[in-house]
């Protein structure tokens, strides 16, 4: 029987105060860069935002792809896009909405940093303790112990109906897929919602 994880739930409220702490912790610093790479397609968001507050009119991206079920703390990342123009001499920031494993951002890092910027920095809304890559600015740490898999208002649809298929498995049909994603993810999201997800995933 499918296993679920512990979910925290974020809204849009949550994302803009993580880009207002992104851009003062940066700007505190001294280092508003003059290109942001957004890493796709987590990162574009974050990555828009703080273009925004930073004043910073360049973005491009880069895409990372991770190999692995959602709502699970693994799976492999794989660089599947490079950069979509130069990076070459400038002061440059590489985003992305969170280090779990830390896999995407360790080989966008990596990639950034093979085309020669002049400074090379990383941000992240979330980081996860666990994270092997530690990106230079977070707005947000969650402590090793207390890793939940992270519902970002750009990913809601996405991660619901991969939820719902899992949580199916306990009962069948909407009212019963949202009692168990309450009860043994932590969960809750409007019955509408999933009657909605049923559309177009069998979970009915």
């Amino acid at each position: 029987m499918a296993d679920l994880p512990r979910c925290r739930l974020t809204t849009w409220s949550d994302v803009d105060r993580w880009a207002d702490r992104l851009a003062e912790r940066i700007r505190s610093a001294d280092a508003v860069p003059e290109t942001i790479v957004g890493l796709t397609r987590g990162g574009w968001v974050p990555s828009r935002l703080l273009c925004d507050r930073l004043g910073v009119k360049r973005l491009v991206s880069l895409r990372a792809q991770h190999w692995g079920l959602t709502a699970t703390p693994d799976g492999k990342a794989q660089l599947t896009e490079g950069l979509s123009g130069p990076v070459e001499g400038q002061k440059v920031l590489v985003v992305d909405d969170i280090t779990d494993t830390g896999e995407s951002l360790t080989l966008a890092a990596a990639h950034v940093g093979e085309q020669h910027p002049s400074r090379l920095e990383t941000a992240a809304c979330l980081h996860i303790a666990h994270s092997k890559f530690v990106p230079t600015y977070y707005a947000e740490e969650i402590p090793r112990t207390g890793w939940v898999w992270v519902v970002f208002p750009w990913n809601y649809w996405e991660d619901l109906a991969s939820l719902a298929t899992r949580a199916a498995e306990f009962g069948r049909g909407a009212a019963a897929i949202r009692e168990t994603l309450k009860t043994r993810s932590g969960l809750e999201v409007p019955l509408a919602d999933l009657e909605r997800v049923a559309r177009y995933v069998p979970i009915g």
